[in-house]
């Protein structure tokens, strides 16, 4: 039997039930009143046909849709079982004072993919990193450790204990930094099914406080819709969680990162030899060049890091990155680092690593003819670090060129690449 509770859960199949609650409705008349396409509409249609809350019939070239009574009847004995047990489960449980983690936040969709490429979604880091995570470290078994920087200056971890391909998927999970819900202190279980139009999904988040149940949710529910703009789309685009306010140097690179990111996965096999804004540049060797900053910056702090062997640009940066930012977090910023000519503070590593994602990132976007997208305050804040940075003897037109004027009403990252000698 359908899980009636999970598949209303979903706020579009919410509304598609209110939206039926009168007169029997075509699917174009159903998606005139959403902002996702007609195909997400007839999938979510699917999914409640299925589950006996909607009934289908055919006239012509149409196809009219009407509640089920009976199904209806089914939801409504199903949502009193559901809310009976819940609040039993809060009567009984002690209260938050004593830390108790007694509640649960769940999460359902429908994925126009099968449930291998579902599962590749949910689980591969190159795949991750197009809708959840601007880094992700997987290793995929039981026993395995993971860790995703989710948005920038928070990362999640823990432990894989379960792994069934293209089935199911449970690990711990927790907050890297946090008192309150460190790594390993809850559990999330996926469960995939074969379903009418893709794979249907369902993530159970177990062993939250209310508080912290109410704030997963939040975040599921936004994933959850750029885990279906990546099933169909390939990729989910920029995330607006991944560029708030820098609010510590490391976690203004991970957001400087996210961007470069952004722009690396539109380059194409043949974008190599396009110039770029670098006179010595072309593409190729810029994404070399960077390689060789993350990697040497990597190595400063002690990380171990990956072979440099080919790949996709993205690829490889985001692998480097992942360890370098792994490693500078575990070690602080605290003290000084030696950085081959000589010791300077340890932030400084950070305030590179802001300029060369940020800077190149824009660099790449002109060579291949792409738009940037960066939050003006990081922006302002990697300008505020790049003044300490770059001292009037590097502009020898080799590394940096002389800075460029720009007028009073020019926006952060006009300035911060005019301040670099770059002309927008």
């Amino acid at each position: 039997m359908p899980d009636l509770v999970a598949i209303l859960s979903e706020p579009n199949r919410r509304r598609l039930l209110e939206l039926l609650s009168g007169d029997e409705q075509t699917v174009s008349q159903l998606a005139s009143q959403f902002g996702v396409t007609r195909s997400a509409v007839s999938q979510h249609l699917g999914v409640l046909s299925n589950a006996g809350l909607v009934h289908a019939r055919q006239e012509g070239r149409f196809r009219y849709y009407r509640l089920d009574p009976d199904g209806m009847a089914a939801l409504r004995d199903a949502l009193d079982v559901f809310w009976t047990h819940e609040l039993e489960i809060l009567t009984s449980a002690h209260p938050s004072g004593t830390g108790e983690h007694v509640m649960t936040a769940e999460k359902s969709v429908l994925v126009p993919l099968d449930p291998d490429e579902t599962f590749a979604l949910l689980t591969e880091p190159e795949r991750l990193r197009r809708w959840q995570a601007v880094t992700a470290r997987v290793e995929l078994r039981a026993g395995g450790q993971y860790r995703w920087t989710i948005s920038p200056g928070h990362t999640a971890s823990g432990t894989i204990t379960e792994v069934e391909p293209g089935r199911r998927i449970v690990f711990t999970w927790g907050w890297e930094g946090s008192d309150d819900l460190p790594p390993g202190a809850s559990t999330v279980t996926i469960t995939l099914e074969p379903a009418e139009g893709g794979t249907s999904v369902r993530l159970v988040h177990s062993g939250l406080t209310p508080e912290q149940a109410a704030g997963h949710l939040e975040g599921w529910n936004h994933y959850g819709d750029r885990l279906m703009l990546a099933a169909q789309y390939g990729d989910a685009g920029i995330d607006e969680w991944a560029a708030p306010k820098p609010g510590d140097p490391l976690t203004a690179a991970e957001a400087s990162l996210a961007v470069c990111q952004a722009v690396l996965r539109g380059l194409k096999p043949e974008s190599g030899r396009l110039r770029t804004p670098c006179a010595k540049y072309d593409v190729d060797d810029l994404v070399e060049h960077l390689l060789g900053s993350i990697r040497s910056l990597g190595v400063a702090g002690g990380a171990m890091m990956p072979d440099p062997a080919g790949g996709p640009a993205e690829v490889r940066v985001a692998e480097a990155a992942q360890a370098a930012l792994e490693t500078w977090r575990k070690r602080g910023l605290e003290g000084t680092v030696n950085l081959g000519r000589s010791e300077v503070p340890a932030t400084v590593v950070t305030d590179v690593l802001c300029m060369e994602f940020l800077v190149h990132a824009w660099d790449f976007a002109r060579a291949t003819q792409q738009t940037i997208t960066v939050d003006d305050a990081l922006s302002s804040y990697v300008l505020e670090r790049g003044r300490s940075l770059i001292a009037p003897q590097m502009r020898d037109g080799d590394n940096f060129a002389a800075e460029i004027e720009v007028g009073p009403d020019a926006d952060s990252l006009t300035r911060l690449l005019a301040f670099t000698g770059r002309k927008t």
